[in-house]
């Protein structure tokens, strides 16, 4: 028993001292999508949550977009595990991808140490008010007599998700229009290219207030208290369109349990600043935290869940 507790603590000295003496380079904070995304703003705001929490070290945003997440997370995947790089992992890169990309060079489970869940933000059906639509059961009615288009900002994202939904919830069939990235699909929108997009709080939010777009639905067990005006689609009677857009913060496999916990804690307590709530609430975005145990335990959920959404959906990355 003594030589085996000797062993035990003979392999965690190591870990401690890497510990104690990190970080003693700065550290790297992949983005695996461009700038100016929705995992962009919250990776910039995780890399200064992180910055506080080290007394100010230097937390470089790393921008290493394309293929749906596949580069930024393959780079963090295969990069050594000392705390150095981490990366901003998001629904998709961690249980949407690998139902969609039989070949994707990582694994999500097997390939990232889960540090801490960091946030999530509803999801918005929105039209342009040309359509002559004012809410889902005429938006839903209207598609029974064409076909409408609705955009996503690409294949497999959580807004391609929740058209999948939309159409197992209510039986109508759309067009799914990807896009490359959400910026493009809302001009779109907005001078009437198509009909209809699922996508981010931040991204729509000033266009409904301004009129320009009409919110028909939001996920989520309430109303946004940034869009108190849009109703859930439980309201409108499909509680079924229930996704949500999360991030999460992981780093290569085998990062030292010192680290994954010290890592841990410096967001849960960057999770409950006044200065990050203020930061989430402009975005319509909302604060997760817990343990790693309790991300991992999320995942396995989510990754089940969207695999018979992708399986039913018959989704591939082409589509």
């Amino acid at each position: 028993m003594k030589r085996r507790a000797l062993l035990a603590s003979g392999l965690l000295v190591p870990g401690l001292a890497r510990a104690q003496s990190w970080p003693d380079r700065p550290i790297r904070l992949v983005v695996p999508f461009p700038g100016g995304s929705s995992t962009d703003i919250l990776g910039r705001i995780a890399a200064q949550q992180l910055s506080r929490g080290l007394n100010g070290a230097t937390v470089v945003v790393d921008n290493r977009a394309g293929a749906g997440g596949t580069i930024g997370s393959q780079f963090v995947a295969q990069a050594a595990p000392d705390g150095l790089t981490l990366l901003l992992g998001t629904i998709g890169t961690h249980t949407v991808n690998p139902h969609l990309m039989p070949n994707l060079p990582y694994d999500p489970m097997r390939d990232f140490t889960p540090v801490i869940a960091h946030s999530k933000t509803k999801i918005l059906l929105v039209v342009r008010p040309q359509l002559g639509v004012r809410n889902m059961a005429e938006f839903v009615a209207l598609a029974r007599t064409r076909p409408l288009s609705v955009a996503s900002s690409g294949t497999g994202t959580t807004a391609h998700l929740a058209q999948a939904l939309l159409g197992e919830a209510t039986g109508i069939t759309t067009t799914h229009v990807p896009y490359r990235d959400g910026a493009r699909a809302v001009t779109d929108l907005l001078s009437g290219q198509i009909d209809s997009m699922f996508y981010h709080t931040q991204f729509v939010r000033s266009h409904i207030e301004a009129g320009t777009m009409q919110g028909l639905g939001i996920t989520g067990a309430a109303r946004s208290d940034v869009l108190p005006g849009v109703p859930t689609f439980a309201e409108a009677g499909l509680p079924a369109i229930n996704i949500e857009a999360w991030w999460a913060i992981y780093a290569p496999a085998r990062l030292p349990a010192p680290l994954t916990q010290r890592l841990n804690g410096i967001f849960n307590a960057a999770l409950g600043e006044a200065d990050t709530r203020a930061a989430f609430a402009r975005n319509g975005v909302e604060g997760m935290g817990g343990s790693p145990e309790e991300l991992a335990s999320f995942q396995r959920v989510e990754f089940e869940r969207w695999r018979e959404v992708v399986r039913r959906a018959n989704i591939t990355a082409d589509g």
